[in-house]
């Protein structure tokens, strides 16, 4: 019987993607490398804010918070994005952060996680708008959104078809450019929040997306004894978008892969999970070192 690691998520760390398993111990995710791995048991909810799931439930195939119900709660319930923390003292950023075209979005990170949010997010490019006090920071956010149109979110099937293939770095900066200046015009939110002059950050070489290939489809769910084998062509966010052997361009949303415990696979095996092509997909409005 092969070694079996269960997977917690997708880790970016000095701007390098990793995958992350329960104990800590972190693998590194190797561009051009092969990754080769088989989806064995049950999914089982790993818990949350580091504590381990009291009952070890499982949580279905599809679900990307891949958490029970209880422990999703303990996570919503800590998270600044859900709007239930209203006294940290640490200083927030406010960004505009740009993930294909006409794809944009106001949002807030703690200062000092740096762009770790961005690169969590899948963002292509970015700038820093302002910085100051975590609510007057959420207020500038809200009302941003509210003025320059943009949303809250945008729907990761729209952000994976976006990068294949993208457009030049130079229009990329240049839309985050336009976004800041619109957002600079906004009036009032100057004054509790301090303003950060326009500079361009882009993600295309971390995530390596230049030159991918057309996308052909993305991955559902792993079931049991289903295997994933492929290339590592690129990482974005929480995806991974690998060659298949039958040299399809397919994308592994590792939301899908915590709570599984993998054991390692060979590229002979094949990729036997659940894929849906991008056309069902975009129809959707809403919508350990061993392995490698």
């Amino acid at each position: 019987m092969g070694v079996e690691w269960r997977c917690r998520r997708i880790t970016w760390s000095g701007g390098e993607p990793g995958l992350r398993w329960e104990g800590g111990k972190v693998s590194p995710l190797v561009y051009g490398r092969p990754l080769a791995f088989r989806a064995v048991g049950v999914r089982r909810c790993p818990g949350a804010r580091g504590n381990p799931c009291p009952l070890a439930a499982a949580v279905p195939g599809r679900a990307t918070g891949g958490m029970c119900a209880e422990c999703a709660r303990l996570d919503r319930a800590h998270s600044v994005a859900a709007d239930t923390v209203a006294d940290d003292p640490q200083p927030y950023r406010v960004y505009l952060a740009w993930f294909g075209p006409g794809m944009t979005k106001v949002g807030i990170t703690a200062e000092a996680r740096g762009g770790a949010r961005l690169l969590e997010q899948g963002a292509v490019a970015f700038s820093w708008l302002g910085r100051g006090p975590l609510m007057a920071a959420r207020r500038t956010e809200e009302v941003l959104r509210q003025a320059l149109g943009v949303p809250d979110r945008v729907a990761y099937e729209r952000k994976r078809a976006a990068r294949h293939p993208l457009p030049p770095a130079a229009d990329r900066a240049r839309e985050v450019e336009e976004l800041y200046r619109r957002a600079r015009e906004v009036g009032g939110w100057t004054e509790t929040l301090e303003p950060l002059e326009f500079a361009p950050h882009d993600h295309a070489g971390a995530f390596r997306l230049d030159g991918l290939p057309p996308l052909a489809g993305t991955v559902t769910e792993l079931t049991d004894g289903g295997t994933v084998a492929g290339r590592l062509l690129a990482a974005a966010g929480p995806d991974l978008h690998l060659l298949a052997p039958d040299g399809r361009c397919l994308a592994l949303d590792t939301r899908l892969m915590g709570g599984w415990a993998l054991r390692r696979a060979g590229e002979e095996d094949g990729f036997s999970v659940p894929v849906t092509a991008v056309a069902a997909a975009a129809s959707d409005p809403d919508a350990q070192g061993e392995l490698f």
